[in-house]
């Protein structure tokens, strides 16, 4: 259970630092920017919009509902990707998508 509080208070510290990076956007995209199969939607949005409007509200639902969490994660992989040219700027960023991924496979890894 204690995984679970930490993995919710981990996307309170993603959002936190997108706001903190100005980064928080007040209207969503519209619906068919939202509505990319391609992954992190990176044919119509920015990474922190992804993070912002599908990441962000998914994992929310999820851990709210006691839904079934994924496993694993490339979260942390594509912030190196989309960041890796501001390293300083996105460090907080980087660190909490890195703890969030983390706690993610130690929760998959739990007994059934």
């Amino acid at each position: 259970m204690l995984q679970i509080h930490e993995l919710a208070d981990c996307l309170l510290e993603i959002e936190a630092e997108l706001r903190r990076l100005e980064w928080w956007d007040s209207e969503p995209p519209c619906a068919d920017l939202l509505a990319s199969t391609q992954p992190f939607c990176v044919d119509t949005l920015t990474f922190e919009q992804w993070l912002q409007w599908i990441f962000l509200p998914r994992m929310k639902l999820l851990l709210e509902q006691a839904g079934e969490l994924p496993v694993r994660s490339a979260i942390t992989e594509m912030a190196e990707v989309t960041y890796g040219h501001i390293p300083g700027k996105t460090v907080n960023l980087r660190r909490y998508l890195k703890r969030f991924d983390r706690l993610l496979e130690r929760h998959g890894q739990r007994p059934s």
